[in-house]
C-alpha cells in the first residue's frame, strides 16, 4: 500500500491536488456545519457533544484527499486500461458529496427555495447527518482499497 501512495504522490501535482481538496472539504464541510465562523472574524467552535462530528469531518476530509487524486493518477495513468474506471471515481464523488449532508446556515436557502420539500429535506439531513457521513466515510474507504487493488495490479507494483 504504501508503494501505491509513493507511486501517486511522488508526482508534485498530485500531491499538491491532495493538498486542495483536503483544505477545501475542511474549510467548506467544517462552515456548513457550524464549526468555523468567517465574520465578524475568524473563530472556531467545537461545541460540547459535537466532537464526532468534528472529527468525521476531519476523516472525510482526510479520505477524499487521498482517494480522488489516486483515480485521477489511475485516469490519466491508465488510459488503456482494461478494468472500468468509472466505478471508482463514482465511489470518490458519492462518498465526498454525501459528507457534505450538514446544513447549517445554508438551511434557510434551502427551505426558502423549494418549501415544503426543502424543509423535509432539510430535517433528514440534519436528523441524520452522522449516519450519513459514516456511510460515506465507508463508500471511501471501500473506494480507497479497490483504487490501491487496482493501481497494484495494473501498474504491477510488488509488495
Amino acid at each position: 500500500m504504501l508503494k501505491i501512495l509513493k507511486l501517486v504522490f511522488s508526482n508534485f501535482i498530485f500531491l499538491i491536488l491532495s493538498l486542495i481538496i483536503f483544505s477545501s472539504m475542511m474549510t467548506v464541510l467544517l462552515f456548513i456545519s457550524e464549526f468555523i465562523f468567517f465574520e465578524p472574524f475568524f473563530v472556531t467552535h467545537i461545541p460540547s457533544g459535537s466532537e464526532l462530528g468534528f472529527s468525521l469531518i476531519v476523516i472525510l476530509s482526510i479520505l477524499s484527499a487521498l482517494v480522488i487524486p489516486m483515480n485521477l493518477f489511475r485516469i490519466t495513468h491508465l488510459k488503456n486500461s482494461k478494468q472500468k474506471i468509472g466505478g471508482s471515481i463514482f465511489g470518490s464523488i458519492v462518498g465526498s458529496v454525501a459528507g457534505a449532508c450538514s446544513c447549517g446556515p445554508i438551511g434557510f436557502a434551502v427551505i426558502s427555495t423549494f418549501g415544503s420539500i426543502g424543509a423535509t429535506a432539510t430535517a433528514f439531513l440534519t436528523n441524520y447527518e452522522i449516519p450519513i457521513r459514516i456511510l460515506a466515510i465507508v463508500i471511501l474507504v471501500i473506494t480507497y482499497f479497490t483504487t490501491i487493488k487496482s493501481l497494484k495490479t495494473e501498474c504491477q507494483v510488488n509488495f
